[in-house]
């Protein structure tokens, strides 16, 4: 995904917005995602006015910009999520109740 992204924004010449650009985009995005949830699930329903959109687009929206983030940061994101994982993995293994094996 960060090589396509790459590939993309490297097209053009005004490249990767600034950290904090970024920062309100993937605010925006989540919240497009957070509107879009609330209609499907919430007490919201759209207006008529409203386009319908899939929550797939809106969490496409929001990876394609948290991609973007990361690569203008210069963070692999492969190594960001498995870092969080271990720390969850370690930190939370006994907070939920697990299931019966079989």
């Amino acid at each position: 995904m960060q090589k396509r992204v790459d590939r993309y924004i490297s097209q053009y010449k005004e490249g990767y917005f600034s950290p904090l650009s970024m920062l309100a985009r993937l605010s925006e995005e989540v919240g497009e995602l957070a509107r879009e949830i609330n209609h499907v699930y919430g007490e919201k329903p759209k207006k008529d006015s409203e386009a319908e959109k899939a929550l797939e687009e809106e969490l496409g929206d929001v990876m394609f910009v948290l991609t973007s983030f990361a690569n203008s940061l210069d963070i692999d994101i492969s190594e960001a999520f498995d870092m969080s994982m271990s720390k969850i993995e370690t930190r939370d293994k006994d907070r939920w109740t697990k299931k019966e094996e079989d």
